[in-house]
């Protein structure tokens, strides 16, 4: 059943009672990466691999996305600022304990690419936080996995 999670706003990036960070380096542009995070949000499905389907709603204010294993998230876009930060909320979601969720995209220029920093903040009960925590490395290894996709991704269309 979809439940509602409490709206933060971006500042939950930063205060949140889980906070997972994790970085990494991309040989693409600031502006490439983002138009992949930001504006080809169908594309997420081709380079994050536990992403099954996303799209844009509302405009691009929102997206609706589906992960393996059927969790399903519609978002809100909280920030969309041009090569340097993509960030969402999670408003409403079929995964059990969540009760807030923000994801924050953040990108500087690396030499002639991009460092991507994707900080990863929840609130849910004790044992959410927990198991979070305890996700954290395999979190990290889908993250690292999902920015070499996504790096050959841009390469092979440049």
């Amino acid at each position: 059943m979809a439940r509602r999670l409490r709206p933060e706003g971006l500042d939950f990036a930063g205060t949140a009672p889980v906070r997972l960070v994790f970085t990494r380096e991309l040989s693409a542009s600031p502006e490439r990466v983002f138009r992949a995070l930001a504006q080809d949000v169908p594309g997420w499905a081709e380079w994050f691999p536990a992403v099954t389907s996303a799209q844009p709603l509302d405009g691009g204010k929102g997206r609706d996305v589906r992960l393996r294993g059927g969790t399903r998230f519609q978002e809100t876009v909280l920030a969309a600022e041009e090569s340097e930060l993509y960030a969402y909320r999670v408003d409403v979601t079929n995964a059990p304990a969540i009760r807030a969720l923000v994801e924050e995209w953040r990108l500087t220029p690396a030499g002639a690419g991009t460092r991507v920093r994707w900080t990863f903040a929840a609130d849910g009960p004790a044992v959410f936080r927990a198991g979070l925590r305890l996700a954290g490395p395999g979190l990290g290894r889908a993250f690292r996995g999902a920015m070499a996709k996504l790096d050959r991704r841009l390469n092979a269309v440049q």
